[in-house]
């Protein structure tokens, strides 16, 4: 297999699709359910194959957070959140707050928190994903740095700026304490492979 082109000249304005269009093209099998792409900012990007520590780790917050929740909340694992018109992320792990008028949690447009998982994605999660989330106020966002056995904990958007005023990054020694759901601290150590 060839290596990709660099293409020394700019090229046009690209086209974005609409999560509508993502969407449709899913319901006519341009993409199928076995397909791991998500859409960020109008554009479909590969997901990796999950390995060994990814999910361990993903299992074992999945584990705790559903038992801690209280009614009124779902954990949503690799479930699409809708961002505004171009963007579906689907984050490793998703908490949202039921609501009574709709308990339906199909596609919400939000999040209380949102948990990556990142053994090869660090840099993605961190430059690509969360200006995303900080821009449609997602107030809380955590990074599992498997490899740097720390977790990154991001609070306080900024939407305008695209960024979290407030980054913290815990070892593995420390405890994590979210503030957006009610949910027992959690032993950073205790959710590393």
């Amino acid at each position: 297999m060839a290596a990709p082109l660099d293409i020394p000249v700019g090229l046009p304005e690209q086209r974005r699709i609409s999560v509508a269009e993502y969407h449709r093209m899913v319901e006519v099998g341009i993409l199928g359910e076995d397909d791991r792409v998500e859409l960020l900012e109008g554009v479909l990007v590969a997901m990796p194959p999950m390995g060994e520590p990814h999910a361990w780790t993903l299992q074992e917050l999945n584990h705790l957070l559903i038992r801690a929740l209280p009614d009124g909340y779902r954990v949503r694992p690799q479930l699409p959140v809708t961002l505004g018109n171009y963007s579906e992320p689907q984050p490793d792990l998703a908490i949202v707050a039921l609501r009574d008028d709709d308990p339906h949690t199909d596609h919400p447009e939000s999040a209380l928190l949102v948990i990556e998982v990142a053994v090869s994605s660090l840099r993605y999660d961190r430059s690509a994903k969360g200006p995303v989330y900080a821009r449609w106020g997602i107030p809380e966002y955590w990074i599992v740095d498997v490899e740097g056995r720390a977790i990154e904990v991001h609070k306080d958007p900024d939407r305008a700026g695209a960024r979290y005023r407030v980054i913290q990054r815990l070892s593995e020694d420390e405890t994590l304490r979210a503030t957006q759901v009610p949910i027992p601290a959690i032993e950073v150590r205790s959710i590393l492979p």
